[in-house]
This record gives C-alpha cells, structure tokens and sequence, in this order.
C-alpha cells in the first residue's frame, strides 16, 4: 500500500506540473496535407519512437470483406517498390498478373451452378502458377532486416477495431531512415505475399475463434449483443477472409490512409525542428485525401435480455453485457470507477467475495470498455467457475453484487482508492517513450488534443459515489442484458 500512495502522490505532483511540463517540451504541426505530427523532445538515452496511428479499424472492413484493415496491416513487414524485391520492374508486372488470373476465376465462378468445372480447375491453376511467380521475386523479411541492422527494437502492428498502429524505435541518429521508410510505404504499399498472408489471417481466426472456447464465446457475445453495428465482427469471418484480394486492400488504402486520418508521434532524443524538416521531406509529397466516410450505422436499442450458449467440453465461462455509451460520453469515467470498484485486482468487490470468500470463481473480472470504445460499446463482466460451481451461480453472484451497488452505492473509501490506481496506472502509461508515443497519437486522433490524457484523470476525480451509484442503475438493466455462456455437450443437449 505504501508502494501505491507513493506513486499516487508522484502523479499528483507529476499532474500538477507535468502538463505545463509536457508542453514545453513538445511541438505539434500540421502538415499542408493534413498529416499531424506531436512531437515530444526526451533526452534521457539516444533512442527515439515512433508510432503511426491511422484512425480506421476492423469497425471499417467493407461489407463480404470482413478482415481488409488487418490484411493491410500485414503488409507493413512487406516492404516498398525499393526494399522487398529482386526485381521490382518485373515484380510489378508480376502482381498485375496474378490479379487478372484472379479476376478470371472470380468471373467463372459468379456464373454459380453454370460455372464449367474444368474451365474453374484451369482457372485456379493458372492463379496459383502467378502468385508462384511473383512471390519468386520477393527479398524475404527485407523491410525489418534494414531496421534490426540499424538498432531498430520493438517493430509491430496491431489492427482494433476502431483504429490501426504501426510503431517501433530507433537509435536517434538513424532518425530518418523511419521517415525514408514509412513514407514510401504509406505513400505506395505493395501487395507483395498479398495471399500468403491472407492464409496467415485466416490461420489467425482458427486459433483464436475455431480451436478456442473463449473465442466462440466472445464472438457469440458480440454477435448477439450488437444486431447492425461493426462492433459485432469479434474478428473477421472465415468466408470473408478465405475471399479477400489485394486490389479490395488497395481501395481500402486509397479510402482511409488519407494524410489527415492519420497522427504520427516522435519521442525521445530529437530536434522538433529537424524532425519537421523530415516530415515535410518526406511525408509532405504525399497527396491530401477527403476524410473517410463516416460510419453512421447506429446499434438500435435493445428492448430485453438476451442469451446465448456455446457448447463445449473446455472449462466452463461466463460473459455478461451491458451496451453503454462512447468513451468521449460524460458517463466515461464513472464508469470507469464503477469498473475498478468491482475488479481492480486483489482489492475489488469480485476477487474479494466471489474468488476469495465465496469460493465460486477461479476469476471474475470486468471491462469498462469493450469491444472498443470510438462508438457506444458494451460494460462486460468475465467469470471462471470453481470446481464443482456453475455459470448459473456466477451470473446469480454478479446480479446480487450489481442490485446492493443500485441499491446502496459505494462508499468514499473505495471511489477513492480506484482514483490512486488510476492516477499510479496514468504513470506507467507516462514511463516508456513507446507507451507515451502511442497514447498520444491515439488521443489527439480520438479527442482532437493529446492533453486529454492529463484531463482524463481530472474527469475521473471529480466522480463521486453518487455518479457510480447513478450509471450502475441507467445502463446495469435486465433489459440491456446479454449473457453469453459455455456450457458441458450434455447440458447443451438438454436444453
């Protein structure tokens, strides 16, 4: 505890200065192209990250594509027209070939029952002789092997639903090979390996939905609490996935990597004025682009409880949903408290009366925001029964526990303790210059200003028992209610 109150009361100084602090040291700009830059001058060692963070997700995916922005994804390690190839000339010529012969089988395969069988067999020998071909011009792992070979750590990219990052960190006198090579591929992706990879996602979706209970409960959560809205696509659908093409990525490219839906943050040891000298070398040619679409299906209303049941001979589990609004909602925080009262470790009301005292859980744990929180999302409660324990009785726990905080609140104490812990993770976060690069850029792309970060914790200390007690009683409501459950082959039989 003492380790704790220290941290918190370093936070609370850190607050008190660090914003006044924090902007001293950082330059933001704009680019005539729309491209925002933070950058953020921390000289504590000769490194520095970088994070690109494009403001399109899975949430994005076209209709049958389900899974086109984390196909995108996979070609950052590809590499560009320069980097990647042993012939580019001839490997452009090379992929061009290999989407006509797809093309050709795509067309005999739309005539459906009329399709001729030979012609389609032909047709998909034809196909896989092409990408045989292009693929036999490609310079494997090129593109990361220029960045390890120049002290590059920590190259990755991940696809959420709401948006998508690519971030790694370099020696800071290899500064510029980061824009040198982002630049280009941002600028021109090559759909090198394009249906590799796709066999790559798609072996992704097997072991993350197909061979996992879990993941069939998560997605059958997803699907049953969300009727219209993307949110409901856990991860993309195997039909989808095993269908994408390079040309749909290459649209996909063209609609949503637009200069001005993406934010670049630098940190660590550099010049602001020479990394803008960089920027404007570098990404400034890139054309501007209108703003994407916006996304305007809306989740319509849930009007009573619903269930679902996964059968399975895995350990049984237990997910429970609320639908709740958007992070940038006034509710945000609270909820958030709500969230650290019921489980922020050893000390939150689930560990201590289901695990510790009850004896009903090997785990119950709750999400304040899932699957994402751009738009309304879900407040979502995990349970693991002990041996000889049911799912019915982790549900019967979680309902009793939520009806006493309707009921009767949370007292000060606890509201206050969920403020240090969040004040205490405010500086973890803070710590790494990866981990500060990355909220950042995600903030200004979510807020519109990465000083948010700061005026979250203000948001979440002017919560009061009364503001917990309040969201428990507006969204925590059996109509708003979605119970997603694995159950033993001999139970679902039954029912």
């Amino acid at each position: 505890m003492r380790r704790l109150l220290l941290a918190a009361a370093f936070v609370a100084t850190l607050h008190s200065q660090s914003l006044q602090d924090f902007e001293k040291r950082i330059t933001e700009f704009t680019l005539s192209n729309g491209l925002h830059f933070i950058v953020m001058e921390r000289r504590d060692a000769p490194v520095v990250s970088f994070h690109l963070h494009v403001d399109s997700g899975a949430a994005n995916d076209p209709g049958n594509a389900s899974s086109t922005a984390h196909m995108f994804e996979h070609m950052i390690g590809k590499g560009t027209q320069s980097l990647g190839t042993t012939n580019w000339p001839e490997e452009e010529k090379a992929l061009k070939a290999v989407e006509d012969a797809y093309d050709r089988l795509e067309e005999e395969r739309a005539k459906g029952r009329r399709a001729d069988k030979a012609q389609l067999e032909r047709l998909e020998a034809a196909l896989k002789k092409s990408i045989d071909h292009a693929n036999s011009f490609v310079d494997q792992n090129a593109f990361t092997r220029e960045i390890e070979r120049n002290g590059g750590v920590g190259f990755n990219a991940s696809t959420a639903l709401d948006y998508t990052n690519y971030f790694y960190s370099l020696p800071s006198n290899r500064t510029e090979l980061w824009f040198a090579l982002q630049s280009e591929w941002v600028a021109k992706p090559i759909f090198r390996e394009f249906y590799k990879e796709r066999d790559v996602v798609r072996e992704e979706r097997k072991q993350r939905v197909e061979s996992s209970p879990q993941g069939k409960l998560i997605e059958a959560l997803l699907t049953s609490a969300y009727t219209a809205h993307p949110y409901r696509n856990f991860i993309g659908w195997a039909s989808d996935i095993e269908n994408l093409r390079a040309k749909g990525s290459a649209e996909f490219h063209k609609t949503y990597y637009v200069p001005s839906n993406m934010c670049v943050a630098v940190v660590g040891d550099v010049d602001a004025a020479a990394i803008k000298k960089l920027a404007e070398k570098y990404f400034g040619p890139i054309p501007a682009g209108p703003l994407p679409p916006r996304l305007v299906t809306t989740e319509p209303k849930q009007e009573g409880m619903k269930r679902v049941a996964v059968t399975s001979p895995a350990q049984p589990f237990v997910a429970v949903a609320y639908h709740r609004p958007e992070s940038t909602h006034a509710d945000d925080a609270p909820l958030e408290v709500l969230n650290g009262v019921l489980s922020s470790g050893r000390t939150g009301i689930l560990y201590k009366e289901l695990v510790r005292d009850k004896k009903l859980a090997l785990v119950a744990d709750t999400g304040a925001t899932f699957p994402s929180g751009k738009y309304p999302s879900l407040f979502v409660y995990f349970a693991v029964p002990n041996a000889g324990k049911t799912v019915d009785e982790l549900e019967k726990a979680w309902d009793e526990v939520i009806e006493r905080i309707k009921k009767s609140g949370v007292d000060e104490p606890t509201v206050k303790r969920v403020k240090t812990n969040a004040r205490a993770g405010l500086l973890r976060a803070l710590d790494s210059n990866s981990g500060l690069a990355r909220a950042m850029a995600s903030t200004y792309m979510g807020y519109g200003d990465w000083r948010k970060i700061f005026t979250d914790i203000e948001e979440l200390e002017k919560v009061t028992p009364a503001d917990v007690k309040r969201v428990a009683n507006q969204y925590f409501d059996l109509t708003n209610k979605t119970v997603a459950t694995i159950i033993p082959p001999a139970q679902g039989a039954a029912q």
